[in-house]
């Protein structure tokens, strides 16, 4: 128990001094003990390094004052940012953008999207320049738009009426994975969320297509074995239906749990990658 407590005591220093200069070791040296054996044994416990861990409250810290319209430059200096370079460096996976369009809410970013028939319904998918940001299901193109747009409310949305080559293709694979005639599609991701978020998505796309594994297994999976909700709703965030294939986990009795585009989907999707 002392030791569960001492990491916890550690996990709160570094989340009160995100935004200071201290180091890790400085932090760990303030709890006691040896602070190679503490930073490895946070690691095993937290499924992240006391330095990750430490980066992404400063991260959170960083993009909440932008969301309060604290001027950029302000909100660099009251994260602990010591040059304007390492939060572009650092941040830039968990925004997808540069700061001043997070503030903005992606002003000034241009985010094409199709739609299309599938066969389980209507298909939205949008990308950036880096690759898809949004692939959604739903019976009305109206509010797959609309729910676009609300991802990304200051964003340009560019609409296209006859999909490019690479919208095609794209559209024509998923098609094909949907119909069971091959393999889900490796296809470019412009993904966006916290980090723990992150950790989850990239955890899912590792799960094989025929198979399943419970939010508690998830959870195990990354180093949160307590995070089972946390997990869930990181499933429940999931922008991109398919890619990152969220339908994989179900609940520990076996149900279906949630899907943000429907049960029927969620079992079809299922049945789809059982019959392959």
């Amino acid at each position: 128990m002392e030791k569960l407590d001492r990491l916890e005591q550690f996990r709160q220093l570094l989340a009160q001094s995100a935004t200071e200069s201290h180091s890790v070791s400085d932090i760990a040296a303030q709890v006691g003990g040896s602070p190679t054996h503490l930073q490895r044994a946070f690691t095993a416990r937290y499924g992240i390094t006391p330095k990750q861990y430490q980066l992404a409250q400063r991260q959170q810290y960083f993009k909440a004052q932008l969301r309060q319209q604290v001027p950029v430059t302000q909100a660099l200096y009251e994260a602990g940012y010591g040059a304007t370079s390492r939060v572009y460096e650092n941040i830039d996976q968990t925004l997808g953008m540069t700061p001043r369009r997070y503030q903005r809410g992606a002003a000034g970013e241009v985010i094409s999207y199709a739609l299309a028939d599938t066969p389980l319904g209507r298909m939205l998918l949008a990308a950036t320049d880096r690759g898809l940001c949004c692939v959604q299901f739903g019976e009305d193109d109206a509010a797959l738009l609309s729910a676009l747009q609300r991802e990304f409310p200051q964003a340009t949305i560019d609409a296209m009426h006859t999909p490019s080559p690479a919208f095609s293709e794209w559209i024509t694979a998923l098609n094909a994975y949907l119909r069971g005639e091959h393999a889900l599609p490796d296809l470019p991701l412009d993904v966006r969320g916290t980090v723990f978020q992150i950790k989850v998505w990239r955890y899912l796309q590792q799960i094989p297509a025929g198979t399943h594994q419970t939010y508690m297994q998830v959870a195990a999976a990354i180093g949160h074995p307590k995070a089972v909700r946390a997990a869930a709703s990181a499933c429940a965030a999931n922008r991109l239906a398919l890619l990152i294939p969220c339908h994989r986990v179900l609940r520990g009795d076996g149900g279906l749990g949630g899907y943000r585009w429907g049960l029927d989907r969620k079992a079809s999707l299922l049945d789809i990658e059982q019959s392959d």
